[in-house]
């Protein structure tokens, strides 16, 4: 990916003041994204047209700044399969070299069994907000 703009920290959440007056470098948030959205492209091929994964745990250093404009390249590796938990060795890099490396899970879920977990969670906190 190219970093732009809406990459950076300042840009990140606008309602977050701390970030507002932040240098404009690829925020942590972004590159943790990147990294996510390349492990399921990666997993894509593999998985049944009813299943996804969802990240469960990420534990990457952020090493280096990268400013706008820069080209991100992520590099992810399946590393453990547990059942449906599956581990990643990641890594990104900008032009400059190593900017992020760490380890990323994630979980297989059946996409219609989550949607309606998630869809009972959502009725059962408003309920409980009108009650």
């Amino acid at each position: 990916m190219v970093v732009r703009a809406r990459h950076t920290v300042p840009d990140v959440e606008r309602d977050w003041p701390g970030f507002v007056d932040m240098p404009p470098v690829l925020a942590t948030a972004m590159m943790i994204g990147f990294i996510e959205q390349t492990c399921i492209q990666a997993l894509r091929p593999f998985l049944s047209e009813h299943q996804r994964t969802v990240g469960t745990h990420v534990d990457v250093s952020h090493v280096a700044a990268t400013p706008v404009g820069m080209r991100v390249t992520a590099k992810v590796e399946l590393i453990d399969v547990h059942g449906r938990s599956l581990v990643f060795r990641v890594a990104c890099f900008d032009e400059g070299g190593l900017i992020g490396e760490g380890n990323h899970q994630r979980a297989i879920i059946d996409l219609a069994r989550f949607t309606q977990k998630v869809a009972e969670k959502a009725a059962k906190a408003s309920a409980d907000s009108a009650g």
